[in-house]
């Protein structure tokens, strides 16, 4: 028996959008516990209100398991499966501010995770390109983020090398603690554009926002953070 193939993937995105329909039940419980979070992050320092609008917006509550869902609002991290964590909300917004986001910048993401900070960039109106090392969290985003209506272009590979195909960007942001600025980044970084990367051990990094004008490269350190270790050929070895 012939299969049709094409049916059977239009069948499985059908299914799946109406298993995300019946997930994202975005109450006045969630919108407030939403509001609280936007609250303690302006609170902590974050300004950019374009940075708190969206985070105002995103639903984060659905990258959560049901019974899960009272640690989604909380400022904290959280594991989502295969060593990795859904970032804090605060690290996601401090990164998302020193990347300063405009509409319509071309972003690549190292590291798309639960997806959610792919969300937030797209929610700022940025054109985002989200590479991913594990395979089973690519599919996973790739599955899931065009069904909440966000619509990032989704890679699988060695995140650490960048995208050279799709080259250069406006602004790169890591997502992922590296153990040094892995050079094909600044060389796909576009004149006047910013990478934000975490830099370090394996277990605490200082956040780098590094310019290039003219050419050169200057570089501004902030507060340390903790993130998963960026695996590639630029950093560090599985």
């Amino acid at each position: 028996m012939k299969i049709n193939h094409l049916n059977l993937i239009h069948k499985r995105s059908t299914n799946w959008v109406s298993l995300l329909a019946t997930m994202i039940e975005d109450n006045y419980k969630l919108r407030g516990l939403r509001n609280k979070l936007v609250k303690k992050l302006r609170e902590k320092g974050i300004r950019d209100e374009a940075v708190l609008a969206a985070i105002g917006r995103v639903p984060r509550h659905v990258f959560f398991e049901n019974a899960l869902v009272d640690h989604a609002y909380q400022d904290k991290a959280f594991p989502i499966g295969e060593g990795q964590t859904i970032s804090q909300p605060y690290t996601v917004a401090f990164q998302s501010e020193k990347l300063e986001v405009k509409p319509g910048d071309k972003i690549l993401e190292i590291g798309t995770g639960s997806g959610y900070q792919a969300c937030i960039l797209v929610e700022m109106g940025a054109k985002v390109y989200t590479i991913e090392y594990n395979r089973k969290l690519y599919e996973s985003a790739k599955d899931m983020l065009p069904g909440l209506g966000y619509k990032p272009y989704f890679f699988h590979g060695d995140g650490s090398k960048g995208l050279l195909s799709k080259a250069p960007y406006n602004k790169i942001l890591v997502t992922a603690g590296a153990p040094v600025v892995p050079i094909a980044l600044t060389d796909q970084l576009a004149e006047g554009g910013i990478l934000v990367i975490p830099v370090g051990d394996r277990e605490k990094q200082a956040m780098l926002q590094i310019r290039k004008k003219n050419g050169k490269l200057t570089q501004t350190e902030f507060a340390n953070f903790a993130f998963v270790p960026l695996l590639g050929q630029e950093g560090w070895k599985v």
